[in-house]
């Protein structure tokens, strides 16, 4: 039935206009390439943590023995390569692109991977953006991945649209923190994501607390949360409160995020694998 899509046609044996070749704008995976699972982590505005959270939940998926990877779709603002320590420059063949692998396995794309330097800015229009992110999905030579994990840009703009409608997402997660201002305009993303029919596994409350090492009090610095009400008002089934960390900081500019705790993940991977 329609309203238990997953929008994931790889593992459904309907035949409906959700499938590629029918009324869907849903874009073929290169023909070498295998994906089953594509997450989409948004947010309504940058600044919250969406490529740290996209990176921890690739890495806690590592860790649980599954093939992960990540597709950086910030095409101006490409961080995943420096968070995962990676500097190669992506490889190819004539009829596709590989993606490079982390130091543990993780497959990742990014614009970051494809530039001569690093630092160069990407300096285009919305339409050219949103086709590279497509390409991500249709030229890249993914291999035999359970879980891929999107990075998405802030906003509800073209890049993010084209997500929507052209990747088979089996879900999204919602990135907040605990600021009104921040809680308001993330609304947005949930509800873009309501009106695109594309399940919301979960919310990911960065900065949520702090917790002193000298006395382990817990500490909301940013406020009181407001994760719990927004998944409670959206029916969202699952949230995790991130604490604030140094050390995490630190693995992020060492490009070894691959190490960092991510157990307070575990609420929002029990919606995933329940997939």
């Amino acid at each position: 039935m329609a309203e238990d899509c997953t929008h994931n046609c790889s593992s459904c044996g309907a035949n409906c206009s959700s499938r590629a070749g029918g009324d869907s704008l849903i874009k073929p995976l290169h023909e070498l390439a295998s994906v089953r699972k594509v997450i989409a982590v948004v947010s309504g505005k940058g600044g919250v943590g969406k490529s740290m959270t996209t990176a921890l939940l690739a890495a806690e998926a590592n860790k649980r023995g599954y093939t992960t990877a990540v597709l950086d779709a910030d095409i101006t603002g490409p961080s995943i390569p420096k968070l995962f320590g990676v500097h190669a420059r992506a490889t190819g063949f004539e009829g596709g692109i590989y993606p490079v692998v982390s130091e543990s396995g993780i497959q990742m794309m990014s614009m970051n991977v494809l530039l001569e330097e690093e630092t160069q800015p990407v300096i285009w229009r919305g339409a050219l953006i949103a086709g590279t992110v497509t390409q991500f999905w249709t030229d890249v030579v993914w291999n035999d991945v359970d879980y891929m994990f999107v990075d998405m840009p802030p906003g509800t703009g073209d890049v993010p649209l084209t997500i929507f409608q052209s990747l088979p997402l089996a879900g999204v997660i919602v990135v907040t923190t605990p600021q009104d201002l921040v809680s308001m305009i993330v609304e947005k993303a949930v509800n873009m994501a309501k009106m695109m029919n594309v399940p919301i596994l979960g919310i990911v409350e960065n900065m949520s607390y702090f917790v002193c090492p000298d006395c382990g009090k817990r500490y909301e610095v940013f406020g009181k949360s407001k994760a719990e009400a927004i998944a409670k008002e959206f029916s969202i089934p699952a949230v995790a409160r991130m604490p604030i960390q140094p050390r995490l900081a630190e693995l992020a500019d060492e490009g070894k995020i691959e190490e960092a705790d991510t157990s307070a993940l575990a609420p929002v991977f029990a919606q995933l694998e329940a997939l």
